[in-house]
């Protein structure tokens, strides 16, 4: 195949795959939408993406579901914890959020 011919694929497979991973945490009709013009929950998904997405060796959450509404805070910690555990990266997890804790399964730290 001609280079820009090559490039245009890898482009679109490139979208076709960004896009699919922002379904996963249901945000697959905002691709085109600037970061800045998403709500706090929005952006702490695509957040949890990005990180996702550099294939990290261990990962810090923050209150990572803090901005997130109740049912969706369940679905992406699952989607969240699922990953981790698939991909095998150790995570620390900072929360004030008991559910949270319980979720990710692993030892809990109360201070």
């Amino acid at each position: 195949l001609p280079r820009e011919r090559q490039r245009a694929i890898n482009r679109k497979q490139r979208r076709d795959m960004i896009i699919s991973q922002l379904d996963d945490v249901g945000l697959g009709e905002l691709y085109d939408r600037p970061v800045q013009t998403l709500s706090g929950g929005q952006q702490a998904r695509v957040s949890l993406l990005r990180t996702m997405a550099a294939s990290p060796q261990a990962v810090l959450l923050d209150e990572p579901f803090g901005k997130l509404d109740d049912a969706r805070k369940v679905k992406l910690r699952e989607w969240v914890f699922t990953l981790l555990a698939d991909k095998g990266v150790p995570a620390l997890m900072v929360t004030h959020d008991a559910e949270d804790a319980r979720a990710a399964g692993g030892k809990i730290i109360e201070v």
